[in-house]
């Protein structure tokens, strides 16, 4: 639904909100009923559906990761067969431009025949040995060699290889412990990480990571974790606070955490150099200059986790380029391998595998591990993938094309339901807020940034979405007619389409409004069955607008089954049965003005 027409219109009053369901039942956007109703309104979408055609594979056997249990089970899955460049294709044929590539991961673009061919060759060859007991393979040794000459922020000593990032962040903590046992510091075990970071979803990871929705249900986090404040400006600076002042205040917050739990309990600081999952957060400029001063001075320990921003998504081969971080251990993975095979690895500095050496003969061995550490397919496919960044100099593309980038999406900035539009490199997030205010948020159960990735899903292309926010992090081989193509074609809606005269805009004009104040509308997945007057057929008779017009003094809410397509309907908190299962049935959009109280069904089949 992100179109420039619809996003960027200076006609709001005299346009309508044009009614989106989202396939979990969320309830729209507010905006202008009485000139729809002038019209008439058509369901919308020619284009690749959302809520995919029927493939046989609803209610599959998996337990999907990071996705509702009602969802799997009443749901078709999108389901991608094939990659190619920075375009995938799922079973039906339907192409998407993949402008999250993969999960922030494959930067070179899908099917690269290079890292193809590595994997065959190292398969024919050795297709598995375990690198335990000073037993390993040439590629795991070969990768550790390459991935120390490439990382120049400061010097690294080792690199300890695991599957993923949230085993690198797992092992990180693991590493900091032995460290400070080796050093006789036993209490020097907390972290600290950010509130909205995201570091991994192992318990160790999930507890660094700074999301509720990892923490709830799950006992989490862990009580050796504590978490600071998250450096996004435009959300959370106080009133006349500039960016310094805000980095400063941080900066302080920190200092002050750090001295009220003890410097001598604290192990290490960890976070992104640009907040990813947590909705593309880049901090002030001089941010990390200030933490760092801060971790230094209490002799803790700073870890980097470049597994999203490493080799060259913010036009600069790592993160810690870009912001001038020294850390004393780094966490790779995802680009690493452009996500061709899972692999994951964590850099730790000479003054911490030196200590870990000298100490070994009182510590004993180093035993933490995994069968698949430095998996010879996978250090083949990535020692591949960083010869390629570097022979195509993928941070110089950035450089290049991310200017393009960033000012197709920026251009939307205008729009009064765009609160901030952020980013830098090849890395994007647009945050939908009411009148561009960091303070006042859509209501949660309104599912606006839902509703914008189901119509980015539709017109083609796939988009990170979290909360209000969508997310983009696409290839890094993208093309200047691609990027075209994010910032033009698919934020563009076709003539005929109703989205094309709306603007979904909840406050009309200047003035603060709530809720209940302006034109309500919901769309409703059903008909009318059941109802006083027996009517069941297209539209809705006067005699029940009538009927819900006197019973609708000041509030309507509509709740979306989530586990079947059953709507139920309160009306001054009476429930009524009037609404029901529409699965086969055409759909309407209640629609509610304050204005004139009064309630109209208009069939969109």
């Amino acid at each position: 639904m992100i179109a420039r027409r619809l996003l960027r219109s200076n006609n709001a009053p005299a346009q309508a909100t044009s009614l989106l369901k989202h396939v979990t039942g969320t309830a729209s956007l507010q905006g202008n009923a009485d000139s729809l109703l002038d019209g008439t309104v058509r369901h919308f979408g020619s284009a690749p559906s959302a809520q995919p055609e029927e493939n046989g594979f609803k209610g599959h056997g998996m337990l999907a990761p990071f996705t509702a249990g009602w969802q799997s089970n009443d749901l078709h899955p999108l389901i991608i067969e094939r990659s190619e460049g920075s375009y995938v294709y799922d079973i039906n044929g339907n192409k998407y431009l993949d402008s999250l590539a993969g999960l922030w991961c494959t930067a070179l673009g899908g099917s690269e025949p290079r890292l193809v061919k590595a994997a065959t060759e190292q398969l024919n060859k050795l297709p598995f040995y375990h690198s335990f007991w000073n037993r390993t393979t040439k590629p795991s040794l070969d990768l550790a060699q390459e991935i120390l000459s490439m990382f120049t922020a400061r010097e690294m000593g080792k690199v300890f290889f695991t599957n993923s990032g949230s085993e690198a962040n797992d092992s990180q903590v693991k590493l900091v412990w032995y460290y400070n046992n080796a050093l006789g510091r036993p209490n020097k075990k907390k972290f600290i990480a950010r509130s909205k970071a995201y570091h991994g979803s192992t318990l160790i990871s999930a507890s660094l990571t700074g999301l509720p929705a990892l923490h709830q249900k799950f006992d989490l986090p862990a009580p050796f974790v504590l978490h600071t404040d998250c450096p996004h400006y435009w959300r959370y600076h106080l009133p006349g606070e500039t960016e310094e002042d805000f980095a400063t205040r941080l900066a302080t917050n920190l200092e002050n955490l750090i001295l009220k739990e003890g410097p001598e309990t604290i192990a290490a600081f960890i976070a992104e150099p640009v907040m990813g999952a947590g909705g593309v957060i880049p901090p002030p400029k001089t941010y990390f200059d200030k933490v760092q001063a801060i971790v230094k001075k209490y002799d803790i320990l700073f870890i980097a986790d470049e597994v999203i921003t490493a080799f060259g998504r913010l036009g600069t081969m790592f993160g810690c380029d870009y912001y001038n971080i020294k850390p004393d251990l780094v966490s790779l993975a995802k680009a690493l391998s452009n996500a061709y095979v899972p692999i994951g690895a964590t850099l730790v500095s000479p003054e911490i595998s030196d200590v870990i050496h000298s100490q070994s003969n009182k510590l004993g061995s180093f035993a933490h591990g995994f069968t698949y550490s430095g998996h010879p397919v996978a250090c083949a496919v990535a020692i591949e993938a960083l010869k390629l960044y570097r022979e195509r100099d993928i941070p110089g593309h950035v450089k290049q094309i991310a200017p393009k980038f960033q000012d197709g999406i920026r251009a939307l900035a205008d729009s009064p339901i765009i609160g901030e539009i952020r980013g830098l490199g090849m890395i994007m997030g647009t945050e939908f807020t009411n009148n561009k205010s960091p303070t006042d948020l859509f209501p949660a159960e309104w599912g606006v940034g839902a509703i914008f990735g189901e119509e980015c899903q539709k017109r083609g292309m796939l988009v990170r979405v979290a909360g209000d926010a969508i997310m983009m992090s696409p290839t890094l081989i993208m093309t200047p007619g691609e990027v075209d193509e994010v910032c033009h074609q698919r934020f563009t809606v076709p003539a005929n389409s109703p989205l094309s005269s709306s603007l979904a805009s909840p406050r009309l004009g200047s003035n603060p409004v709530t809720k209940h104040q302006w034109p309500c509308l919901f769309s409703v997945g059903a008909h009318l069955r059941g109802s006083p007057q027996g009517h069941g057929g297209e539209g809705g008779s006067p005699a029940v607008q009538e009927e819900l017009a006197k019973r609708a003094a000041t509030t309507i809410t509509i709740n979306a089954g989530r586990r079947r397509t059953i709507f139920d309907v309160q009306v001054n908190k009476q429930p009524s049965s009037w609404l029901r299962d529409g699965n086969s049935a055409p759909v309407y959009v209640l629609a509610l003005s304050p204005s004139k109280w009064w309630l109209n069904f208009l069939n969109m089949s």
